[in-house]
């Protein structure tokens, strides 16, 4: 794992190279999903059979034999072991009342002239959202997209999530009944996303995809943009932990390991002033990694795009934090020192606060969305929430008074413009 100081006379060029990600998309992936999408949007549901039985090897001999009843994933729910039943119910019930503080109502307002002026608030129709399936099993993604969906009002959810074997995630499933998932197709990868942002004669098409994916997935995604809506394309998972020295240094190396183990581009980066400290994580890193199911992932990950950074102080280090714009950020300092600090945070997905506030509490169970901006998009982006679920609409009912002002200054702007017929439009209403 490199390390280096921000003192260093290169630092700058050092920290750009850290952050360097190609994000630009592979020509053959997306050369592959656009022959996918295209395939489907003009077949339906026989494309994505095809693809489905040849990339998840289903011996399906019609789409609709690919869905999965609600009374499957309601066995599933029944059938969890109590503990994971327990965890998986207590996690969907803190997750679903923080989101219930988001939600925006309508609200208009009566200005001097008597126009109402304001904006509507409505849910989207129907949404699908895409979990991983195959040797991961993420419940953890079901509830943290399906959740801000419902407490939008969503009428319809749809999930894909792709079953190779016939395998059936049985934690997956549990979640989908305990979040109110409507329907759910055992079809994952591009055809998945073709089907959800065209419609097929068996899926509907919906107003937004969601959700995590391979390359394969994040390439379908961007391409229907526009046809459909998308939260966002993520990149590599990211943790940027800013210490003090005080803290555990077993505790901020396991942090690190806990975005490292998602996969070898997974970026995990330490900033602190205590050179001493620095050692005691790197030597905890060592120690600990030997242990690791995941140790392969983790040293590769750690070695080609993480940093243990000497910074000179806190104050420096919240500086470099919103040039990197991480998808998590841990301030793994006192209480009192997160607070003063977090004043200075510009750019984070997610803040977590205190030493006590591991980044894995988010990922599951503390209550804020997981779906997180990565590769800097936190400089201009949030993360997944209600209102990603919601659109407005401008509510603008002119008075005859409104009528005379406004129209006067319409008709000025329009003939400005050379656009007579807005302005007359405006002038017909005007005494």
């Amino acid at each position: 794992m490199r390390r280096f100081s921000s003192s260093d006379a290169d630092f700058d060029a050092r920290l750009a190279a850290l952050l360097a990600f190609e994000s630009a998309q592979d020509p053959k992936v997306d050369a592959a999903v656009a022959e996918i999408l295209a395939d489907v949007k003009a077949r339906g549901d026989a494309a994505v059979l095809e693809y489905t039985q040849r990339f998840d090897r289903v011996s399906a001999k019609k789409l609709s034999e690919l869905e999965i009843s609600k009374a499957q994933f309601d066995a599933a729910l029944t059938s969890l072991p109590a503990a994971q039943r327990d965890a998986l119910t207590a996690a969907a019930q803190r997750v679903r009342e923080f989101h219930k503080k988001q939600s925006i109502k309508t609200n208009t307002y009566i200005d001097s002239d008597g126009n109402e002026l304001g904006q509507q608030i409505t849910p989207l129709d129907r949404v699908g959202i895409y979990v991983p399936g195959g040797k991961a099993a993420y419940p953890s993604t079901v509830i943290m997209n399906a959740t801000p969906a419902k407490v939008a009002g969503v009428a319809e959810i749809i999930m894909v999530v792709p079953t190779p074997d016939g395998e059936k995630n049985q934690l997956v499933l549990a979640a989908a009944a305990l979040t109110g998932v409507d329907r759910v197709f055992a079809i994952g990868g591009a055809q998945a996303v073709g089907a959800l942002a065209y419609g097929t004669q068996t899926i509907a098409q919906v107003d937004k995809i969601t959700g995590p994916g391979n390359a394969y997935v994040a390439a379908a995604k961007r391409r229907v943009f526009g046809v459909v809506g998308i939260d966002m394309v993520a990149g590599p998972s990211e943790i940027l932990v800013v210490c003090d020295g005080k803290t555990d240094p077993d505790w901020i190396a396991m942090d690190l390991f806990s975005q490292a183990e998602h996969d070898e581009m997974a970026q995990s980066i330490l900033l602190c002033p205590d050179a001493a400290y620095i050692d005691k994580v790197a030597a905890s890193i060592e120690r600990q990694i030997k242990d690791m199911p995941r140790k392969d992932i983790i040293r590769a990950s750690l070695n080609g795009r993480g940093a243990l950074i000497q910074v000179r102080d806190l104050d420096e280090a919240c500086a470099i934090v919103n040039r990197i714009a991480p998808e998590h950020l841990e301030l793994s300092v006192d209480n009192e020192c997160a607070q003063a600090l977090l004043s200075k945070i510009r750019h984070a997905g997610a803040i977590f606060m205190g030493k006590y506030s591991s980044e894995a509490l988010g990922d599951y169970c503390a209550g804020p969305n997981h779906v997180l901006p990565t590769s800097r998009t936190a400089r201009f982006s949030s993360p997944l929430g209600v209102y990603d679920f919601q659109k407005r609409s401008s509510i603008i009912n002119v008075s005859q008074a409104g009528a005379q002002k406004l129209g006067k200054i319409a008709a000025e702007l329009a003939y400005g413009e050379g656009l007579p017929a807005h302005a007359r439009s405006a002038e017909y209403r005007m005494k």
